[in-house]
């Protein structure tokens, strides 16, 4: 659990400073559960800079609560949270003076989304609060009032969350709280997920990702580990500690973190339950007679591939539908052995590229039809799907044939061009795995829109 908070004070020596308003929003890594907003009367005057930058002044305050008479909420919605601000160090140390003056000894850990930036978000000229927020899209209202900057500061720690690939802000919550007692049991763990499409993270008792998966049901998928009686279902059961997850909104991008995060983090039951998910593709050469012929053989890496499939009858079922759609010849697809001409050209349905009826030229343009539309080469587009509430969208974006990261973004801020969408992408390497994971997506139309540019 995290308590984002942003603080405005008076100004003034150091360690003399007055707290003027204070905001804390408790934050489980998901949403926001609880919240704390607050003016506080400093009992001191305020620099007439700050009351220009913040729009505080001295009258507003006069009725406002002392800090004494918020201290216990503050330690009520900051009790076992991490606490996360924009320049952390800054209001820590405001809130640790406020209440040592007290005689109380405020403790806690923090995490500073300026240095989290600096690692996630290197290609960033600024990284102060206000810029970093307008180049990534993110709405903010009230700036340099706590309220605004302490919201803004929460959508700026879950695009973190979403761009920390190799998980090391939730495996260090996790390890926070092993530290302090049991670990829930099975049905805990269970009940605490949602039953909703994202990206879900199993941890052993020392915090290590043991396992990764998605589901478009969490909680279901989630519950067949911990019934499974398979060896690597027995492991998990045995070793778990906690879940966590990510919620994605769509299977696109559910998909492609999987995948991703499997790579860079390799937790130990992936690895036992390896296996290559597109061991099938559809190939295309020129025979001897000048007519290009698609074939269905197992993956090749050293081939051009131009669709892949998980086995050979999907391979064999698509190849049968590639084959009527485009008026191809069964023989020249593999689908049809002989030494004379096909079957479909017996009854009619296959015009004679068998045989010799059509030219190469003629039939190739058809192949070349197939080709041109699902080669992901040189391909540029933006795939707009569903986001994770009914206010947000994502977009995937692919550039030359090259995945670039995924977004989420607001209903209200337009993406229509790669320009847009890059100042808030989260950055992703492209292989062939993920071009396959697009390339099915697509197949199967499940996009709401695809923008090709």
């Amino acid at each position: 659990m995290y308590a984002i908070l942003d603080i405005e004070t008076t100004g003034g020596q150091f360690n003399e400073e007055g707290i003027t308003e204070i905001a804390i929003y408790k934050f489980d890594g998901h949403q926001i559960v609880d919240q704390f907003i607050s003016l506080v009367n400093p009992e001191i005057p305020i620099q007439p800079f700050v009351v220009k930058l913040t729009g505080i002044n001295n009258a507003m305050l006069r009725s406002a609560p002392k800090f004494h008479e918020v201290a216990k909420r503050i330690v009520e919605i900051t009790a076992d949270c991490v606490l996360v601000a924009h320049n952390a160090d800054f209001d820590y140390r405001i809130l640790r003076t406020e209440f040592r003056r007290l005689g109380y000894d405020f403790n806690t850990k923090t995490l500073c989304t300026v240095e989290l930036s600096k690692k996630l978000l290197p290609e960033q000229t600024s990284h102060s609060l206000g810029k970093l927020v307008r180049a990534l899209g993110i709405p903010m209202a009230d700036r340099h009032r706590a309220s605004g900057d302490a919201m803004a500061t929460v959508k700026l720690f879950k695009m973190l969350l979403d761009k920390d690939v190799e998980k090391e802000i939730i495996t260090g919550l996790i390890k926070s709280e092993i530290q302090k007692g049991i670990a829930p049991k099975l049905l805990d763990i269970i009940e605490s997920l949602p039953s909703k499409t994202g990206v879900y993270y199993i941890h052993n008792e020392e915090g290590k990702i043991i396992f990764i998966g998605k589901s478009r049901n969490i909680k279901k998928r989630v519950n067949q580990h911990f019934t499974g009686i398979t060896r690597s279902s027995k492991k998990i059961q045995s070793e778990v500690y906690t879940v966590t997850f990510e919620e994605t909104g769509n299977e696109l991008i559910a998909l492609i973190k999987e995948a991703q995060e499997i790579k860079i983090n390799k937790p130990i039951y992936n690895r036992m339950s390896r296996k290559n998910h597109f061991s099938w593709a559809i190939y295309s050469e020129k025979d001897s007679d000048g007519y290009l012929r698609l074939k269905l053989q197992k993956t090749d890496g050293r081939k051009k591939e131009i669709l892949s499939y998980i086995n050979a009858a999907d391979g064999k079922n698509a190849l049968y539908s590639i084959t009527e759609n485009y008026q191809l010849c069964q023989k020249l697809t593999g689908l049809y052995e002989s030494k004379t001409n096909c079957f479909q050209q017996t009854i009619n349905e296959c015009d004679g590229a068998c045989t010799g009826a059509i030219s190469p030229s003629e039939y190739n343009l058809r192949v070349q039809s197939f080709i041109d539309k699902n080669c992901f080469d040189n391909k540029n587009m933006i795939i707009i799907d569903k986001g994770r509430n009914v206010n947000e969208r994502s977009a995937v974006l692919v550039e030359n044939g090259v995945y670039k990261g995924y977004a989420y973004y607001d209903l209200n801020y337009q993406i229509n061009n790669p320009e847009i969408l890059k100042n808030i992408l989260i950055p992703m390497y492209s292989n062939k795995e993920i071009q396959r994971i697009i390339q099915t997506y697509i197949r199967k139309n499940k996009a709401l829109k695809i923008i090709h540019f």
